[in-house]
């Protein structure tokens, strides 16, 4: 069977290979018949910070499928059980295989009326959203949020996710499409922010929404560090922005990985008494400290999106042949996320 496979160096080049399973199937391990692959970012320096060095680095691993065969100790899982969930960072299979082994603790049952599509193509946003909001941000009913470039996958699961919470939402558009889209959005956002003409409007529109005293919460899509970067980068705040319209006591969850905060910075979170935190979703499946809490967040995941209440944008699937070109334009960013149907 074929699987997609990354050959790292100085430009990443994505390849078709040949692989195989063993005959047995481990004792924990779950045998599943994939129908569907979601293809997100590969993050080659993550991979080489928690020493996994390859050849080849299996690609697509957030995962849906049916089990065919449960290893001698699997528990949760029968044949034909319909499953979803992401593999873990070191696994030797590629998600774009027909079949493949995965440990039962990193899988979940998938609602019936869910399809494979849909869940495979927004599972790693979702997840990300939850950690933002619940496990870094603690949100709760009557808090204010703010997430930035909203449209996008991640930016429409924390809006849904926050809204169902109760949460007043605000959020930014990077275009004036993305802008009537989030206009239209239901349940409604409190107020959609326009930054394609330049971000200079969110501070004073966010204040004059919250009456000067600024959100309790702000996630980011990317930071602007400096005042002359790309024409994308230029559409981010800046990082004094995002702490300018924090409250006091407030919480700003960031996906930048390298964000460094200046003195002056670090004086304005000390003045506010704000916090700040790295969102890395991948510690879930880095590290088994909390495999029981991260289940139970896939769990409810699935099941928020079996019941409406996270509605990703439909993701229009493609074939396993044109996964190579569609995982280059997805690692190249021009497509934040691609599906692969088997």
């Amino acid at each position: 069977m074929k699987g997609l496979y990354c050959r790292a160096g100085a430009e990443p080049k994505f390849v078709i290979q040949e692989t195989s399973l063993p005959e047995a199937v481990g004792s924990h391990q779950v045998r599943v018949q994939v129908k569907a692959c979601g293809l997100s970012p590969l993050d080659l320096k993550l991979l080489d910070d928690v020493g996994i060095k390859r050849d080849l680095i299996p690609v697509g691993r957030e995962v849906a499928g049916v089990v065919l065969q449960v290893g001698a100790k699997v528990s949760f899982f029968h044949p034909e059980d319909a499953v979803v969930g992401i593999l873990p960072l070191d696994s030797p299979c590629s998600g774009l295989c027909d079949v493949i082994d995965i440990d039962e603790h990193y899988l979940v049952q998938k609602p019936e009326k869910l399809s494979s599509v849909c869940v495979a193509g927004a599972l790693r946003d979702a997840l990300c959203a939850y950690t933002a909001l619940h496990t870094h941000a603690r949100v709760a009913a009557g808090h204010t949020l703010l997430v930035l470039d909203g449209a996008s996958s991640f930016g429409l699961m924390c809006i849904q996710l926050a809204c169902y919470h109760g949460v007043k939402v605000f959020t930014t558009s990077h275009s004036p499409q993305q802008h009537a889209f989030l206009e239209q959005l239901r349940p409604s956002v409190a107020k959609v922010v326009p930054v394609f003409n330049g971000p200079s409007d969110l501070l004073p529109a966010v204040l004059e929404e919250t009456g000067g005293l600024g959100v309790d919460i702000v996630v980011d899509s990317g930071v602007r560090l400096q005042e002359v970067e790309s024409e994308e980068a230029k559409l981010l705040p800046h990082k004094h922005d995002i702490i300018s319209v924090l409250g006091v006591g407030g919480h700003w969850v960031t996906t930048h990985k390298d964000l460094q905060l200046d003195p002056p910075d670090c004086r304005l979170l000390h003045l506010k008494s704000a916090s700040m935190t790295f969102l890395n979703h991948e510690v879930w499946t880095a590290s088994s400290a909390q495999q029981g809490r991260y289940l139970h967040i896939l769990k409810d995941i699935v099941e928020k999106m079996s019941a409406g209440v996270l509605r990703p944008q439909p993701e229009e699937a493609v074939p396993l042949y044109e996964a190579t070109v569609m995982m280059e334009s997805v690692q190249r960013h021009q497509k934040r996320k691609a599906v692969v149907q088997l």
